[in-house]
């Protein structure tokens, strides 16, 4: 009897009940409920009831608002359950309505249990192809650990992206960002204290990416971003935030601290000479491996160079304590300029006499290069 598929009969006539567990008890288990409401409550709590055979005329609730909330529940196992509505002398209309909240089949009272056999083998199988489809199509977009995109479902992204881009003459940008040395990362740490790490860094990245964007895996470490829209020097600017981020920052895993680099590959289209979705997510991860055979810690992009945006006084301060001038040094005019007021009353507070004329006629000349 374990082995069986639990079917629900509902009706508030013990009589009918009785017919139907006698139709269905060789091939079935039957659980029973005199009304609507019930047998809600055993929906809901009983996970191993696979079908529901239902009166319509009930108290509390009858066989369409039971049907209602079955087929409106949040729970996916309850919008798919077959559900058969017993026939009697309902209306047409009364018919037409179960119809239209998704009611599987309709059987007469008093029907064979050949019938009613068949009806219900045909409902299962149906259901069982419904919850495998299912299943496979959450299993292509989403990793069953991560929760993040698969690389198959980045490729379907990439492709609808690029049918975007070609339509508003705008680029779209996929980063493939791995972990440098990740094998010997394993063979240091250990295969769980490696995926926690991995899984710390997809969080970090998941909350820095913007909500159009794609985040999924491309490998053992690895993983791609797609950004529809997005120039690649705009691009190269974020995977340097990040890479810079990952450089600086350390884990502790188990009582280590860690220290990890990563290696960044950009692709872009239309600015690069591939055809396919699957041809630009494969382009980034040449590039991220030709980083990581350069020496690792470093984005490639072929050719393209970051597009400069502003930093906050606060990032500026982080870059200097982690020894990282050059990163500050293309922001100087324009903190010098957020700093100026400050400047002032520091001046003015401390009589330093400080030569801020000359700073800020210095600050007034163009830059060369940009004239």
């Amino acid at each position: 009897m374990a082995d069986l598929p639990c079917i629900l009969v509902v009706d508030d006539s013990r009589v009918v009940r009785m017919s139907l567990v006698q139709h269905l008890k060789n091939d079935y288990k039957v659980r029973e409920e005199s009304d609507g409401e019930a047998a809600w409550q055993a929906l809901v709590l009983d996970q191993t009831i696979k079908a529901v055979i239902s009166d319509l005329q009930m108290p509390k609730l009858n066989g369409h608002q039971l049907l209602e909330k079955i087929r409106s529940s949040k729970l996916r196992r309850l919008q798919l359950l077959p559900f058969i509505l017993l026939s009697g002398e309902e209306s047409e209309e009364e018919r037409s309505a179960a119809q239209a909240l998704g009611v599987s089949d309709f059987i007469v009272k008093g029907a064979s249990a050949a019938e009613l056999g068949v009806r219900l083998k045909n409902l299962l199988a149906l259901a069982e192809t419904k919850e495998t489809l299912e299943s496979g199509r959450e299993q292509m977009v989403q990793d069953p650990l991560s929760g993040l995109f698969t690389r198959k479902y980045l490729e379907i992204q990439v492709a609808q992206a690029l049918s975007q881009s070609a339509r508003h003459h705008v680029e779209t940008s996929v980063m493939v960002i791995g972990f440098d040395d990740y094998s010997s990362l394993i063979e240091r740490l250990g295969q769980p204290a490696v995926t926690e790490v991995a899984n710390r860094f997809a969080r970090m990245l998941a909350g820095k990416v913007r909500h159009e964007d794609s985040l999924g895996h491309f490998g053992d470490g690895q993983f791609a971003v797609v950004s529809p829209g997005t120039a690649s020097a705009f691009c190269y600017a974020f995977a340097e935030r990040v890479r810079e981020a990952v450089e600086i920052g350390r884990l502790s895993i188990g009582g280590q601290t860690i220290a990890v680099t990563i290696s960044i590959g950009i692709a872009s289209m239309p600015g690069d000479a591939v055809d396919s979705a699957a041809g630009l997510l494969d382009l980034a991860g040449q590039r991220m491996r030709r980083a990581m055979a350069g020496g690792g810690n470093r984005t490639e992009a072929g050719g393209v160079r970051p597009a400069i945006r502003p930093i906050s006084i606060n990032r500026a301060l982080e870059l200097l304590a982690a020894d990282r001038p050059a990163q500050v040094r293309p922001h100087a005019k324009a903190l010098a300029r957020q700093l100026l007021p400050l400047l002032r009353l520091i001046d003015v507070d401390l009589n330093l006499a400080l030569p801020l004329a000359r700073l800020e006629q210095r600050l007034s000349e163009r830059d060369p290069a940009r004239k």
